[in-house]
């Protein structure tokens, strides 16, 4: 955990833009709601709830003091246009896996930031000493999928029709998971964690 702390902010470049990382202490700010509202539904629907609800927001913020999430925004200027979540719940039978949450602005998916986020996530699952990394995506977002499979995550199971927009139009949902104990176990073998 004490990697978390001193790795916060930080400054990345993301095709020739400086992005800065910091870890939010709360959702529950101007700049949030300003993230969320530019983002559709069809952006959210793979998230087992609506950020965009006062009440959820609510509940993550208290997630984020008691650790049980930690939260990084992607900030350019003073916009985030970019948040990625891990979740791990202690208290289930599997306080070993983490959930992944990745959201980018639309004007900002085409920066590798999505690719950025998802490492930064890695991360912060080594700093948890998390053993494996879920995440949910939509059929449908394939970029993101085609990312994803690139940094090693795998698909694990599909649900048809499983989520459902405001119109009623029901998408498939699809769980990948990643291996992050055998990565780095593997790192550890070729003295690789030390760089980290």
């Amino acid at each position: 955990m004490s990697g978390l702390k001193n790795r916060y902010p930080k400054t990345v470049e993301c095709k020739g833009e400086e992005i800065e990382l910091i870890r939010l202490d709360s959702l529950e700010t101007d700049a949030v709601k300003s993230f969320t509202d530019q983002l559709e539904d069809k952006d959210l629907l793979f998230l087992a709830r609506d950020i965009r609800e006062p009440k959820v927001v609510e509940a993550w913020s208290r997630k984020l003091e008691t650790g049980d999430i930690i939260t990084i925004a992607a900030m350019r200027q003073d916009e985030i246009v970019g948040i990625t979540a891990v979740i791990q719940d202690q208290l289930s039978w599997s306080p070993h896996v983490g959930e992944l949450r990745i959201l980018v602005r639309p004007d900002a998916r085409d920066l590798g930031l999505g690719r950025t986020l998802i490492q930064e996530s890695f991360l912060m699952g080594l700093d948890l000493n998390l053993e494996k990394l879920t995440v949910r995506m939509l059929l449908s977002q394939d970029r993101a999928i085609t990312v994803l499979e690139e940094m090693g995550f795998k698909t694990e199971a599909m649900f048809r029709d499983h989520v459902k927009d405001r119109s009623g139009k029901k998408f498939d949902l699809l769980i990948m998971t990643h291996d992050v104990a055998g990565v780095h176990s593997r790192m550890q073998a070729y003295g690789l964690d030390e760089a980290l």
